[in-house]
């Protein structure tokens, strides 16, 4: 239960948590410290701003019914950076117990698709920092597009965050209603009644944007939302790690395949990103980085052949079989681990392997643009 002082607030676009609910409040030091408002950028909290934020999963059909994880705490301290710490409650839910370092637990919840069991990712103080960054302002979440947005503080009254915080004085600049409507605002990226690229924009605005932008992270590209997107640097952008992909882009239009931004958040393999507290894929924003990809101008683009079995060791002799989803589409294969070309062989029926070897695959067909290369290794 809040004390006095420690305000609730809620975001318009939740950074992703592997599905955990999440309750957000702020706590300023003292009745007369303000926050230094900005209307695109990053504000400027009070030294000793304290940001909590609480995980929770599920379990059971009760909306009452809640594993309570773990409380972070996010201090703004004397040098203009922030700390942060991290409280793992017990599984009893009487307390919660601060960590030392970083920890990996499985949880077991229920929801509507039954009982599950996840593995959950608690923060160190070392891993806070790794997203919190000074570059990003230390704090993320709570700026002009993130809190510009409806929210009920108590049964029947609902208030702009803006103009609710303005008006308890929270911040140095007094906003007027009229200002409300001139502030940016994120969309929601699942509100199908928003245009669909500003959606994808939002949802890489809130989940990447604290290391992708300029003097962030190695990376050419900037997520930031109030950047358009002609100047992100998005739109067949060079990356620096192409994962082995040929033609790779940052996005490729109408082309996952070669989208290096489509295949990190499409796994929890090392090269995931976001890169921590993320054991999960989300799909629904998955689904629309998909889509908003497929929307863009660009030449059709053959799928990369299916190499069935997978992988692995075999005794004696294997049947490998190839398969394209795109009908009357040919395929070329290697067996020696080079890139297959038009002039390697045409897949025409079951490989027979009594040897180990390396299996790459490629799919053609006129009027589309060739697949990227398939792969699994056979060993005996």
């Amino acid at each position: 239960k809040p004390s006095e002082g420690v305000i609730p607030y809620t975001l318009n676009v939740s950074f992703w948590s592997d599905g955990a609910a999440k309750s957000r409040w702020i706590k300023l030091p003292g009745d007369q410290s303000q926050i230094e408002f900005s209307p695109t950028g990053s504000w400027t909290f009070p030294t000793g701003t304290v940001f909590v934020k609480h995980f929770a999963l599920p379990t059971g059909d009760s909306s009452n019914s809640w594993r309570r994880l773990e409380t972070r705490f996010l201090v703004c301290d004397a040098t203009g950076s922030v700390y942060g710490v991290t409280y793992k409650w017990r599984a009893d839910g009487s307390d919660a117990d601060l960590l030392s370092t970083n920890l990996v637990e499985t949880i077991s919840f229920q929801d509507a698709g039954g009982s599950h069991t996840q593995n959950w990712y608690y923060p160190s103080r070392t891993d806070c920092r790794t997203c919190h960054t000074d570059l990003a302002g230390g704090v993320l979440g709570v700026n002009t597009r993130q809190l510009n947005r409806i929210m009920e503080s108590s049964p029947g009254i609902a208030k702009n965050q803006l103009l609710a915080w303005s008006d308890a004085g929270m911040f140095r600049t007094r906003l007027r209603g009229n200002d409300i409507g001139l502030l940016p605002r994120l969309p929601d990226p699942h509100d199908p009644a928003q245009p669909l690229a500003d959606r994808a924009r939002s949802y890489l605005d809130a989940n990447c944007a604290q290391c992708h932008r300029p003097g962030g992270t190695v990376a050419t590209f900037d997520v930031r939302y109030s950047i358009p997107l002609e100047n992100q640097n998005l739109l067949n952008g060079p990356v620096l790690i192409d994962e082995g992909v040929d033609g790779a882009r940052v996005v490729a239009p109408n082309d996952i395949w070669r989208s290096i931004l489509f295949e990190r958040v499409n796994t929890v393999e090392p090269i995931k990103m976001p890169p921590l507290a993320h054991q999960i894929i989300d799909r629904d924003s998955v689904s629309l980085l998909k889509q908003w990809i497929e929307s863009l101008p660009g030449p059709k683009v053959l799928a990369p052949p299916t190499i069935t079995p997978g992988g692995g060791h075999f005794t004696n002799t294997i049947e490998v079989k190839l398969t394209s989803v795109e009908p009357n589409a040919e395929v070329h294969f290697t067996l020696d681990g080079s890139v297959p070309d038009k002039t390697d062989p045409l897949y025409s029926g079951p490989i027979r392997l009594t040897g180990s070897a390396v299996v790459r695959a490629k799919a053609y067909k006129p009027g589309f643009k060739k697949s990227i290369t398939a792969q699994q290794i056979f060993w005996n």
